[in-house]
């Protein structure tokens, strides 16, 4: 194949133009304009909560979400380890701790060693969970939902609220995903706990360039995250400002782009439900290769593809991904475990286990919503057959 099939790149097939020329037109191109209120009303409605906070990427989202809900820098954040970095780096932001949590097979946070480190790490004090290493308050957890797949979060909101832990969903990776079956059916990943946080990255399902949007069912909530997010005005007319707020407000042709690229995520979905099942049923048959499952009680949006690689193939993860690169195809490991990068080499973990074998086993391999079948045969092919 003479072509080079690249990883996870966006798709613009319908009026992202259109909307995107309007707001030039209009010459209403910051933060101010109808796209960025019209994106807000339609993820919320998408998502079904009662409101959206629009900003300018998910680390920013994250930022403001645990302020909100109350985060100090003399508090600890419970965090996963596999993740993307900027998954935690918004708690050192506020100047807190993270607390590094092992995942399960679903690649996010281990519910039941979640359990394990409150019931037998800490105390529960007067309505706080007291770490008994550091005697540090945990006022909150970060859950991510990696690669499109949802974190047990029946579980984990048990936990939350025997301990009064606030919970922050990460759903960066995860807009269009939700629960199919259970006490959360028809729950959408990012609006069952506290608050939630997409990402409009240029590699996500539904892209921005650069973006994201906060949500949640607690108005007051969202109201302060509107609050921080556009500099904390008090008064607007004659710039008064209550405390320290951040320019994180999303522009108009940054939600232009959005509004379109929402329009037609259930069509992404379809088409990148259709591409995994066609790489699950054909990977299945190679020895030594498996495409990892989603969770049975969800739908999933199918972001990322994770395929796993045990020691019968003939090539390792790294052997992999430069083999796949020498046939045009663009693939990539999961990322470094977050407690082993310089920056929280002196954090507390718990159990590391799980995550470093996935760590070692997982490769990325295309999965964007304009990928063909031809494209993805061809990627089979070359795993197939690894000269």
């Amino acid at each position: 194949m003479d072509k080079f099939i690249p990883l996870s790149v966006p798709n613009f097939k319908a009026k992202e133009l259109e909307y995107v020329t309007n707001a030039i037109k209009t010459e209403w191109v910051s933060t101010g304009g109808k796209y960025v209120n019209d994106f807000e009303k339609e993820t919320a409605k998408f998502v079904k909560t009662r409101g959206a906070v629009a900003c300018q990427n998910g680390t920013s989202g994250l930022h403001v979400a645990l302020q909100v809900c109350g985060v100090t820098k003399d508090d600890e954040v419970i965090v996963p380890t596999l993740t993307f970095i900027a998954a935690v780096n918004p708690v050192k932001y506020i100047g807190a701790e993270p607390v590094f949590m092992d995942c399960d097979d679903s690649l996010c946070m281990d519910a039941d060693k979640l359990l394990e480190f409150c019931q037998n790490e800490c105390r529960f004090i007067d309505g706080k969970l007291i770490n008994n290493k550091t005697k540090k308050h945990i006022k909150a957890l970060i859950v991510v939902h990696v690669f499109g797949n949802m974190a047990d979060m029946e579980k984990i909101i048990e936990i939350a609220e025997k301990f009064n832990i606030k919970i922050v969903e990460d759903a960066t990776e995860a807009m269009g995903t939700y629960y199919a079956k259970g006490k959360f059916k028809g729950k959408y990943a990012g609006t069952i706990g506290n608050v939630g946080v997409y990402s409009f990255n240029g590699n996500k399902i539904i892209t921005t360039g650069g973006g994201g949007m906060i949500v949640s069912n607690d108005e007051e909530l969202l109201s302060r995250c509107k609050h921080l997010t556009t500099q904390a005005k008090s008064d607007e007319l004659y710039y008064t400002h209550d405390e320290i707020g951040y320019n994180y407000r999303m522009t108009n042709l940054q939600a232009a782009l959005g509004l379109a690229q929402l329009e037609q995520l259930e069509q992404f979905i379809n088409t990148k439900k259709e591409n995994y099942n066609l790489y699950k049923q054909a990977i299945s048959e190679i020895q030594g290769l498996r495409i990892l499952n989603f969770r049975d009680n969800i739908r999933p949006n199918y972001w990322f593809y994770a395929l796993y690689c045990d020691e019968s193939y003939p090539l390792n993860r790294d052997e992999i991904i430069r083999y796949l690169l020498s046939k045009k195809i663009q693939s990539r490991p999961v990322w470094g475990l977050i407690s082993d990068q310089k920056p929280y080499l002196s954090s507390q973990t718990y159990k590391i286990e799980k995550a470093r074998t996935y760590l070692e086993h997982i490769i990325n391999i295309p999965c964007s919503s304009s990928l063909s079948r031809e494209d993805v045969l061809y990627v089979i092919k070359c795993l197939r057959d690894p000269k």
